[in-house]
C-alpha cells in the first residue's frame, strides 16, 4: 500500500501538505488540494484509521448523516434503518446535520475516525462536500437516501415522487375538482420538483389550466406551508383543492384556512404527502401520499451492506412506489 511520502511525491508538495489537506488543519488552494487527491486515487492511499476499518471489518457500525428536524418523516425512516441493521447485527452512528453543511462534515470525520464500515446519507446539505472529502476514498461503501444527488459513484435510494403527485391531483380531479393549486416543496431539491411534475402532468392529462397564482413554495416544514397558504388565499381567487408536497406543510396550510374560517373539506380540499403518523390524528385526518418508509430504510440497509460484504453489484438507482391513503381532508367542490 502506499505512503503518504510516495503521494507528497507524485503530487508535487511535501507531506506536510498532504496532511494539511487531509486533515484541513491549514489553508490550502484548491488546485493543490486536486493534485494530492487526485494522487491519493492513483495510488489508492487512505489514511490509516480508515485504511485499517477497510482492511479489517471490525467495527460491524454503519454510519448515517440525516437531516432531522420537526418533520417526523426522518425519525421514522431512521427507525426503519436502526430496526434492520441491529437485525442484522450492526450498530448505527447517528449524525444529525442539523441542515448546516459545516455539521455534516463533522460528523463524516467523526464517523471515519470509528471506522464505520459504510455510510448512509440522507440530507441535502452538505452533499457535494462530503462527496469531495469521500472522493479519494472510493472503497467506502455509500448509499444515498431520498432526496439525493443522482451520483454514478453511489447507490440512490428514493421513493417515485413524480407518481405521487400524480396520484394525488388524480384523487381530487376524480372528486370533481377544476381548480386545483399546489405547495411546492423547495425548488432546489429533486422530489419537489419531481412531486409538482407529476401534479402537472395530471392536470395536463384532464385538461385542466395550472394557475400559477396557486403554486406556492414552502420549505417542507409547516411555518412555510402556513405561509405559503396566506400568500395563495390573498390571490384574487382561490383554488377548491390542494396538493401539498408533504404533510407538515399540509399542517400549516390547514392552520391558515382554519384561520381565516375556512372549513376542511368542505370549503377546501388537501391531499398531503409522506403519510408520518401524525397524518392520521389531524383534523381533519389527512388524506396523503404514502411514502414506504419501512421499505426505504430496508432497502437501503441491504444495499450497503452488498457493498460491505464485497457483492459485485453496480450502482443504480432504485425507486420505491408511493401509493394514495384516502382520508376525510377531501371532498367533492362545494356547488356554486
Amino acid at each position: 500500500m502506499a505512503n503518504i511520502k510516495e503521494v507528497a511525491a507524485l503530487a508535487g508538495v511535501s507531506t506536510t501538505t498532504v496532511s494539511h489537506v487531509i486533515n484541513e488543519t491549514r489553508f490550502v488552494s484548491d488546485t493543490t488540494r486536486e493534485r494530492v487527491f487526485a494522487a491519493m486515487r492513483d495510488l489508492n492511499y487512505a489514511p490509516s484509521l480508515v485504511a485499517r476499518s477497510l482492511k479489517v471489518k471490525e467495527t460491524n457500525s454503519i454510519g448515517m448523516l440525516v437531516t432531522t428536524s420537526s418533520n417526523p418523516f426522518f425519525a421514522e425512516v431512521v427507525r426503519g434503518v436502526e430496526r434492520y441493521c441491529f437485525e442484522q447485527g450492526y450498530n448505527l452512528m447517528l449524525g444529525n446535520t442539523e441542515g448546516q453543511a459545516e455539521t455534516a462534515l463533522s460528523y463524516l470525520k467523526m464517523m471515519l475516525r470509528k471506522r464505520v464500515d459504510g455510510l448512509l446519507i440522507m440530507c441535502s446539505e452538505g452533499q457535494q462536500e462530503v462527496f469531495n472529502q469521500l472522493d479519494w476514498l472510493k472503497s467506502l461503501p455509500v448509499v444515498v437516501m431520498d432526496w439525493g444527488m443522482d451520483s454514478r459513484e453511489v447507490d440512490l435510494i428514493a421513493d417515485n415522487s413524480h407518481r405521487g403527485g400524480y396520484l394525488a391531483t388524480r384523487h381530487l380531479i376524480e372528486l370533481g375538482h377544476t381548480a386545483i393549486g399546489c405547495i411546492t416543496g423547495p425548488h432546489n431539491r429533486a422530489p419537489a420538483n419531481q412531486r409538482q411534475a407529476g401534479f402537472e402532468q395530471a392536470m395536463q392529462e384532464a385538461g385542466l389550466t395550472v394557475n400559477p397564482a396557486w403554486i406556492q413554495e414552502g420549505d417542507f416544514d409547516c411555518a412555510s406551508g402556513h405561509q405559503a397558504m396566506r400568500r395563495l388565499l390573498a390571490q384574487p381567487s382561490r383554488p377548491t383543492a390542494l396538493f401539498v408536497c408533504n404533510d407538515m406543510m399540509a399542517m400549516g396550510a390547514i392552520s391558515a384556512a382554519h384561520q381565516v374560517g375556512l372549513h376542511i373539506p368542505r370549503d377546501l380540499s388537501i391531499v398531503g404527502y409522506d403519510n408520518v403518523a401524525l397524518a392520521e390524528f389531524m383534523s381533519p385526518p389527512l388524506t396523503t401520499i404514502n411514502q414506504p418508509k419501512e421499505e426505504l430504510g430496508r432497502l437501503a440497509v441491504t444495499r450497503l451492506l452488498a457493498r460491505i460484504n464485497g457483492e459485485q453489484v453496480e450502482n443504480r438507482m432504485i425507486t420505491v412506489e408511493p401509493d394514495l391513503v384516502i382520508r376525510t381532508s377531501c371532498a367533492p367542490p362545494p356547488k356554486a
